[in-house]
């Protein structure tokens, strides 16, 4: 298997330099350092409380660090607001679903390609002929991207009659309408079933595949384990481990700090930590019988 690693170098797509951040007298990151290269799924992992959520805001300008420096592209990013790293090239979704509920499934997914209409506000008015040709190309890629995702059936629907796992394709399929270079999913397998599960699984797969450069956000080991091809492990807002899924399974101290001692690895993903990654995504019950919420 080839080496998963981020690599050094021009080919980082993100990284972070001693990045802390404090709320009140709670540090959520500590000295957080780590650096990712493109067209790779890099799961962040940990328990509640610590950091997750609060790493995904700092990278896409919800927060600013207190200390340390966010890189994207090489370019720092830290001190920039959410709608300026947007239109650099990283969009997100976020745990529960936020879709704009008095919208169409297709006009949702459209909403996604406004940072990259040329169209001013003139011209929408008068309703131009620029502009006229512009919303049908947006319209033809919004429904290419919903046959993608498998809710072109559905472009009509109002978003909120849709299915919880629809709804979550449905903010992951608005978010690449943006064409990011770097998408961040958080908790995508939050509420789904063991169906639906593997079903996102497939897709956020297959968006890698595409030369999509992921950062995974997950509770559910067994989809973590399965796709991921990096994890890096957080407790108290601090780097405990990095590795490849089998690494991070025989490291002691994130066993012991995470994931403790009440044997949450079975024997199925003891298996996995040894099959190619490729044999990992063909078993018949990619994620398990279990979904475990740590």
């Amino acid at each position: 298997m080839e080496d998963a690693s981020p690599k050094k170098g021009n080919q980082e797509i993100l990284e972070t330099q001693e990045v802390s951040l404090r709320f009140g007298g709670v540090e959520a990151l500590n000295g957080l350092s780590f650096s990712i290269s493109p067209h790779q799924i890099v799961a962040i992992i940990g328990p509640n409380g610590a950091g997750k959520t609060t790493l995904l805001n700092a990278i896409t300008g919800v927060h600013s660090p207190d200390s340390g420096e966010i890189f994207f592209r090489g370019m720092p990013i830290s001190k920039l607001k959410p709608f300026e790293i947007a239109a650099l090239g990283i969009n997100r979704t976020f745990q529960q679903a936020q879709l704009f509920a008095n919208m169409t499934v297709g006009e949702n997914v459209m909403v996604g390609m406004h940072p990259k209409t040329k169209s001013g506000f003139l011209g929408g008015v008068l309703h131009l002929p620029g502009e006229r040709r512009e919303e049908n190309k947006i319209r033809e890629k919004a429904e290419t991207l919903l046959d993608f995702f498998g809710l072109l059936p559905k472009a009509a629907w109002m978003a909120t009659y849709i299915s919880i796992a629809e709804q979550k394709r449905l903010e992951i399929c608005r978010a690449m309408a943006g064409e990011p270079q770097l998408l961040l999913l958080d908790e995508p397998a939050a509420g789904l079933n063991i169906r639906e599960t593997e079903g996102l699984g497939d897709l956020i797969v297959k968006l890698k595949e595409r030369g999509q450069t992921i950062i995974l956000v997950e509770h559910n080991m067994h989809l973590v384990m399965s796709i991921a091809d990096w994890l890096i492990v957080l407790h108290h807002g601090s780097k405990i481990g990095e590795g490849r899924p089998e690494e991070i399974q025989k490291n002691s101290r994130v066993v012991e700090a995470y994931l403790g001692t009440s044997k949450i690895f079975t024997a199925e993903i003891a298996e996995d930590a040894e099959a190619t990654e490729n044999n990992r995504i063909r078993k018949s019950n990619k994620y398990g019988f279990q979904v475990f919420r740590i």
